[in-house]
């Protein structure tokens, strides 16, 4: 059978694409919609959240700025609600919501009411299609479905399965219809959650690589629906959502909305086959892309990323109320003053941050080890002194930077075996190939010191490494503390591997810090050059080699 495809004319051809290069969106996407109009054309506008990470409030977010980082007031579902309402009255009836993932863990409210405190701000903003995130499965199975059931959408997702009769977990694509034109949406979650999170929290769940049986369900969806423009909503990270809109999976796609690695994606990458975006997070922007759409063709479309500032978008009373509601039965323990900070604790660079610093030197500091280790997480909010005043931190604050209040471990591990784990810590948020990047960023650590470089050949990419000021040894045993992760092996320490005379530590991650916090009084964390790369310099926010992509 011969297929006939309706395909986009805003398209770059094949042909004009270097497989293994990153470019900008073609020029349809760098100004107002372009191209031949008729009676049969319509204007859809497409909403992109995601990777709210539990975030009901304006926060402090990071922008780099002339070089230097700044700090503004961003966000908040109120304000974003407002944002939303307005796009849906400049286009009525033509306007549809996304949501790409994460929702819930992030956050102490979250925490503590295992999710359900967002659900009636969520519902709130009316979501046409949603996507369970990596981070879904943070309170079991059985509680992932309920939340993600009540959100009055049917989430999507083509590869979760139940582990016993290997039944999908949800509907697997939707199909939403305006004015005639048809277009489809497939929903993708990382293959490697049960990896990335602790084993435990997918018990019951099977999740399936994308490959060629994904393509045949896709080409299958577009014909047999007649669909107009086909989506991937995807939870991948950037460098995954690359690799899939280049590959013949998407042969058939025509724009990967993506998520995870919380790139502000400001005009989509043009990919073989797709485009791909991603609109931060935290809520502190909305991606908008319009298309236009005539005879059952794209044939303009422009993006950008609408900015959540409280001062253009004042709050919805309707949801500060919902959010006050869901807020009150925690507000007094998690505004508690944990400690105070004289500098900005922040995260979102590469390499090193002083969030992780600080995290990771209460760490050592509880535990007496001579190394500290915690993954290279991007989310969390900073906390920022005002007017020359240190700034209080609080225990949501300590719940926004480690949602997983488990306990901490101990144990020793010989000098050859740090080197090499360090080594694949390395490429798996290095390395050129995209299958095989693993979750966040450079791995984050107290006691440590290293010299690399991401173009010198796998495995020898550390060109220093100290241990308590000194040259590591490769027959020298190092004592060294991190995060229990449940389900997982005891010998293993953020995926560091033969780990020997283990001991569960008495005490949970929120209070080794706050122990911490109360012995300093006042802390100032800092970049520190405890992790260096000559080639990434000192604000190093993408992973994306070659990209004309400028965090802003």
């Amino acid at each position: 059978m011969v297929l006939n495809f309706k395909r986009s004319t805003v398209f770059m051809s094949a042909a004009a694409l270097a497989l293994g290069g990153v470019a900008n969106a073609a020029s349809a996407s760098d100004a107002e919609p372009t191209g031949a109009q008729s009676e049969d054309t319509v204007e859809v506008t497409i909403l992109q959240l995601a990777d709210l990470h539990g975030q009901m409030d304006p926060h402090q977010d990071l922008f780099l700025e002339d070089g230097e980082i700044v700090f503004r007031e961003r966000g908040g579902l109120a304000h974003i609600k407002t944002l939303v309402e307005q796009e849906r009255a400049a286009n009525p009836g033509r306007t549809l919501l996304i949501d790409a993932g994460d929702l819930y863990q992030g956050d102490g409210y979250s925490a503590m009411s295992k999710g359900e405190a967002l659900i009636g701000p969520l519902r709130h903003l009316k979501y046409d299609v949603i996507v369970p995130g990596n981070w879904a499965v943070v309170y079991g199975k059985d509680q992932m479905i309920r939340l993600e059931n009540n959100l009055g959408t049917t989430p999507i997702v083509e590869n979760i399965y139940h582990a016993d009769t290997f039944e999908p977990i949800y509907e697997q694509t939707m199909i939403r219809e305006i004015e005639g034109v048809k277009l489809g949406f497939l929903g993708l979650d990382d293959p490697d959650v049960p990896r990335r999170q602790n084993p435990a929290m997918s018990d019951g769940l099977v999740f399936s690589e994308v490959d060629g049986r994904l393509k045949n369900k896709i080409d299958e969806f577009v014909v047999a629906n007649d669909i107009d423009v086909m989506f991937l909503i995807t939870h991948l990270g950037v460098f995954k959502q690359i690799a899939i809109a280049d590959s013949p999976v998407s042969e058939h796609v025509d724009y990967v909305l993506g998520s995870d690695t919380h790139e502000r994606i400001r005009q989509p990458l043009q990919r073989r086959h797709a485009k791909v975006t991603e609109p931060g997070a935290f809520g502190t922007f909305v991606g908008k892309l319009t298309l236009t759409i005539s005879d059952g063709e794209v044939v303009g479309d422009s993006y950008e990323l609408l900015d959540v500032d409280p001062d253009k978008y004042p709050a919805d009373p309707q949801m500060a109320a919902l959010i006050e509601q869901a807020k009150a039965p925690h507000r007094e323990e998690l505004e508690r003053v944990m400690g105070y900070t004289s500098t900005p604790i922040y995260r979102y660079l590469t390499v090193e941050t002083p969030m992780d610093h600080m995290i990771t030197d209460a760490f050592r500091w509880k535990t007496g080890t001579q190394i500290a280790l915690s993954n290279g997480f991007r989310y969390g909010n900073p906390v920022v002194p005002q007017n020359d005043r240190p700034a209080p931190i609080t225990m949501a604050n300590l719940w926004n930077w480690m949602p997983l209040n488990t306990k901490l471990k101990t144990g020793k591990i010989k000098g050859e075996v740090l080197h090499q784990w360090l080594e694949n810590e390395v490429n798996n948020a290095f390395s050129p190939k995209p299958a095989e990047r693993f979750g966040g960023y450079l791995v984050r650590f107290s006691g440590i010191r290293m010299r690399f470089e991401p173009s010198l050949p796998k495995g020898q990419r550390i060109t220093e490494l100290l241990v308590d000021g000194q040259p590591y040894r490769a027959d020298a045993t190092y004592t060294v503390t991190s995060v229990i992760r449940t389900g997982a092996p005891e010998s293993n320490f953020n995926r560091l591997p033969n780990v020997t005379d283990v001991e569960e530590q008495p005490f949970t991650v929120h209070e080794a810090i706050a122990g911490y916090l109360d012995e300093q009084g006042t802390i100032s964390p800092k970049l520190d050059g405890r992790a260096v790369s000559n080639e990434l310099g000192e604000y190093s926010f993408s992973t994306i080699p070659g990209a004309d992509y400028e965090f802003r």
